[in-house]
This record gives C-alpha cells, structure tokens and sequence, in this order.
C-alpha cells in the first residue's frame, strides 16, 4: 500500500494526499455512471475500473469491496448535493428566494447526476443505515435553516421538521417526474406553480380553512 497516498481507518482507506484523492474520486465518479447506469448487481470492481482506467489492483488500495465504494458514493453524492444547494442559497435576500434557489438548484443536480435517484434507492437494501442518513443529513441542516427563517419572521410560524420532509418531497417527486423520467429540467412555470403552493398550501384563500381541517 502507499502509505504516503492513504490512511488505513478500521472503515475505510481515506487518501491523504491530492494524488490519492483525485484517484479516489476517479473511481467514485466511474462507480456513479456504472452503478446508476446499470444497478449495484449488475456492476462489478472490474467495470468500475474499466470504466475508471484503473487497475483492479489499484481499486483495492481505496476500497474493500463493491458494497464499500457504493456506500462511500452515496455519502459522496450526498455531500456533493448539500454543498451544491448551499452555495445556490447563498446570498439569498430572504428564505423564500432562498426556497426557490435551493429548488432549482436540485434539479440542476438531478439532471447533472441522472443516476441519482437509482443509487440512493438502491442503497436501502444495501445499508439502510447509510440510506436514511442520506436524507436525515438534508433534513436535519434544511429544518434548521427553516427554524432560523422563522425566527426573523421570514416565514409563518410552523413546525420546520415537517415542512423541510414535506418540500423534500415535493422536489424528489418532481424531480423524479422531470430530470430523471424526461431528462429536462423543470421551467420557469413549472417551478413557479411549485412555489405557489409551497408559499401558499392549496386551501382556498379567502376562506379560510375547510372545517375538517381546524383544530
């Protein structure tokens, strides 16, 4: 093993250098477009590497097994998604531009990463662990940022933990509907009528809410 390129964790191999890294990342990006493509039972080490143009010599100096760089690519994909929403929100005037930045932003990823959604699904059966991670990660840093909108009066009083899974999957579903099923990422009109309804719910507005619905 080069000692100099890796540190050897009783989990993972975890590269210490920029060579190591770029190599890592080199395999996970070939692992992304093999396993999204083709499924995790359908691929292998052998066209990871191929794909990758490393050897399965190579492979094995950064991860144990398939199931090891699969889970690793989840964790990676979820990182890479976080930091990709985060930086689209930046700056945002308030929580609402921010809601509509963050949006797009998804979908800018999903069509950018067409086997997103395979890999992340395909991961629960895998290690659940690591599949609910993956969300809980997205929801537990997006209700936080909701709590803080609240605290400044950017948005009505609620609870964030709700809302943050409920527009989650508002975006998954559409998404899923759109980047992944028609390889196009949703307009302007279409992200309009989902900030709509995020802004606004769907009970009629100048009638409060129907009775079944009051507390």
């Amino acid at each position: 093993m080069r000692t100099l390129d890796l540190v050897n964790t009783q989990r993972e191999l975890i590269p210490v250098t920029a060579r190591g890294e770029a190599t890592r990342q080199k395999l996970l990006t070939a692992a992304e477009v093999e396993i999204g493509g083709n499924g995790f039972h359908t691929a292998s080490v052998s066209s990871i590497t191929g794909r990758a143009d490393v050897g399965q010599g190579t492979f094995y100096l950064y991860f144990h097994s398939k199931e090891e760089i699969f889970l690793s690519l989840v964790k990676d994909i979820g990182r890479r998604l976080r930091k990709h929403m985060a930086m689209a929100i930046e700056g945002a005037e308030n929580r609402m531009v921010a809601e509509r930045r963050g949006l797009e932003a998804f979908f800018e990823f999903a069509q950018a990463h067409p086997g997103l959604y395979r890999i992340v699904q395909e991961s629960q059966f895998v290690d659940e662990t690591v599949f609910r991670n993956y969300y809980e990660r997205l929801a537990t840093g997006y209700a936080a940022d909701l709590a803080d909108a609240g605290t400044r009066g950017e948005l009505s009083p609620g609870d964030p933990v709700a809302r943050a899974w409920s527009i989650m999957g508002i975006g998954h579903f559409i998404g899923m509907r759109w980047c992944l099923w028609r390889g196009e990422r949703p307009g302007p009109a279409l992200v309009d009528a989902v900030m709509d309804f995020i802004s606004h719910g769907i009970a009629p507005r100048d009638a409060g809410l129907p009775a079944s619905f009051e507390r």
